[in-house]
């Protein structure tokens, strides 16, 4: 990792969303700045004339990992994470593994009783107690001074990586592709709304994923209901720059701008290899 936390507001707002921690901030941006060329309009209409590519397929799902991983690691090994922990000092207690789980915002907490079902008896399950209590909260009360070690020690366990995987996909990844697809949007579009509800939460409230997407239905439609592609993602993408400066912690937006916005405007709807983007001004890129 480079010296700049990376991992700042992955999994923001998870499943349980202390009342400390539901973000204000200022209007949603308007989408009219991004209105589609008539040469826009042939690519797009090119596109959807050809099979649809979703991001659960295997290798566009390993894209959006590695998409995800060079935003919150400033690398394109995720896998590599599933040890990762520390507290960044975001007020959501630790953050650690490959989505980001948060002792404060009850994602760990589910994330370390799924693995206790699959395994019972492992070396985080002693912390089941502890990690109730500090739900909510930025407290490592009965956390420390061994948790860290404890979960460095877990990430070796295929058995807790399967589980880090699993509700990853169970809480961020499923929903995402599932909103995406019925939105008519292609892989790029589910990779943004994937993006989006691992940092802002699967939630309703006006900066979670379903606030952003509410406000960019309020400007566009998605191909679903007849509307442009494009037009509705830069929506969409223009709400969620405004819930990103809503919050200090996530105020660089380039992970929109020089990643999923450059993306969208070399009309690459399908994600398709090869890749190459910055964030924070640092250049990767996927070419297979």
């Amino acid at each position: 990792m480079s010296p700049m936390p990376r991992r700042i507001g992955l999994a923001a707002v998870a499943v349980t969303v202390p009342t400390a921690l539901v973000f204000t901030g200022v209007g949603v941006g308007q989408a009219s700045d991004h209105l589609p060329s008539s040469a826009d309009v042939h690519r797009h209409s090119a596109h959807k004339a050809a099979a649809a590519s979703n991001l659960d397929d295997p290798a566009k799902k390993e894209i959006a990992m590695k998409l995800v991983s060079s935003a919150e690691n400033s690398s394109l090994d995720w896998r590599a994470q599933f040890q990762y922990i520390e507290d960044i000092d975001d007020g959501r207690g630790y953050t650690a593994g490959i989505i980001g789980f948060c002792s404060g915002t009850g994602d760990m907490l589910e994330l370390v009783e799924y693995y206790t079902q699959q395994k019972p008896g492992n070396v985080l399950a002693k912390y089941l107690p502890a990690l109730r209590d500090v739900d909510g909260t930025d407290s490592h009360d009965g956390l420390d001074p061994n948790f860290t070690k404890d979960w460095k020690k877990a990430a070796a366990d295929k058995a807790f990586q399967d589980a880090q995987e699993h509700e990853r996909d169970r809480v961020y990844f499923n929903p995402a592709v599932k909103q995406g697809k019925g939105d008519g949007l292609g892989a790029l579009g589910q990779f943004i709304y994937y993006d989006a509800i691992v940092m802002h939460g699967p939630g309703d409230s006006k900066y979670s994923f379903g606030g952003i997407r509410k406000t960019a239905l309020s400007k566009a439609k998605p191909p679903a209901q007849g509307g442009n592609e494009t037009t509705y993602l830069n929506a969409f993408l223009d709400a969620r720059k405004e819930a990103m400066k809503s919050e200090e912690a996530h105020s660089d937006t380039s992970r929109v701008d020089t990643e999923q916005r450059k993306f969208l405007n070399e009309k690459n709807f399908d994600l398709t290899p090869p890749l190459k983007w910055k964030v924070y001004g640092d250049p990767f890129e996927i070419n297979s």
